[in-house]
């Protein structure tokens, strides 16, 4: 008298990228194989995942191309990861969280958004938004901010120093976890990826736990003002693009940026005045009170009350790191003191 199933989920057509049904009358029929073999079954799982199946699920070869792109993004973004780790033992050089940077506490914070995230979508078969939070964590959370913010710290400080090891232990965190959380669909590439991984752990990703986050992880507040470093950050990076339009600057280390913040947001970015010039990736950056005027040569944000002036860095370029000091042609100090 039971029906032999917990649950049932019906689709929606698959159809062209026009909208009409597949027909061998119409030629418009891609099957199957014939993905498999020019992509791979990934790309094919992809791009189921990446549709609501509750409509018509769209499919051509532009969709294909597409989805491939994305794919091609999200496994660079784990090449990265990789590479990165190539020295790290997580087992041995593994940072506590209360004695990480607070950068990389933002980015576990932000992985346990999207553990909870992509759990709750699983459960409710919601794979679509599976697909689209894995792909904006890699590309916006990742590639577009934190790994680039990082790229000084993992090239250019001392390969032991506690500021890369915190940044490894993230990386190795995130990969791990992403790792597991793609894996239903991105099959085989998980599997590459978890051969890869340095550490012990189980011979198949497919015998795992689902990842659980650490409750240290969902630090809300940190969140909140990190949301607000964001849009400064979005801001200046808006007047460095102007600034490289106009020939002042060529790349944003070329760059020295004079902010001026009003109201609440002053006393904010001067807790992290230190930082500034590190989430901008400029040489220096410089803050003040806003006082009401708008000095010369600097743009009032749009979105906040920030006014921004970009200016070319003075010195010379550190022939290693890129960084523009005082030391012209010569090392700056801080990798003076890494090679010495």
């Amino acid at each position: 008298g039971e029906p032999p199933y917990r649950g049932v989920l019906s689709h929606g057509w698959v159809v062209d990228g026009e909208g009409r049904k597949m027909s061998k009358s119409l030629g418009n029929v891609i099957a199957p194989e014939e993905i498999i073999k020019q992509y791979g079954a990934d790309i094919l799982r992809l791009w189921v995942s990446s549709a609501d199946f509750t409509s018509d699920i769209h499919l051509s070869a532009d969709i294909l191309r597409q989805l491939t792109e994305v794919y091609r993004k999200i496994r660079n973004t784990c090449r990265f990861l990789l590479g990165n780790c190539f020295d790290f033992d997580p087992t041995q050089q593994s940072i506590r969280y209360e004695a990480l940077a607070e950068l990389d506490r933002w980015a576990l914070c932000r992985l346990d958004n999207l553990v909870r995230r992509v759990t709750r979508a699983y459960e409710e078969y919601e794979f679509h938004i599976v697909f689209h939070a894995l792909h904006n964590f890699c590309v916006v959370d990742l590639s577009s901010f934190y790994l680039d913010i990082l790229k000084d710290t993992l090239y250019c400080e001392k390969a032991d120093s506690p500021a890369r090891r915190s940044a490894q232990t993230v990386m190795w965190l995130i990969m791990e976890t992403i790792t597991k959380l793609m894996a239903p669909i991105l099959t085989f590439t998980a599997d590459e990826l978890w051969q890869l991984l340095p550490g012990k752990r189980p011979a198949s990703i497919q015998v795992c736990d689902w990842p659980v986050p650490d409750p240290q992880w969902n630090d809300r507040d940190l969140g909140r003002r990190w949301e607000i470093l964001l849009e400064v950050r979005e801001e200046v990076t808006r007047a460095l693009e102007q600034a490289r339009k106009e020939k002042i600057i060529g790349g944003s280390l070329e760059a020295s940026v004079s902010l001026w913040a009003g109201g609440d947001l002053y006393p904010l970015l001067k807790e992290y005045h230190l930082f500034l010039s590190a989430l901008f990736i400029a040489s220096n950056a410089e803050l003040f009170p806003d006082m009401g005027e708008l000095p010369a040569g600097a743009v009032p944000g749009q979105k906040l009350n920030l006014k921004i002036q970009v200016t070319r860095a003075p010195g010379g370029k550190c022939p290693r790191c890129w960084i523009f000091s005082e030391r012209e042609e010569e090392l700056c100090s801080r990798c003076a003191a890494v090679i010495r």
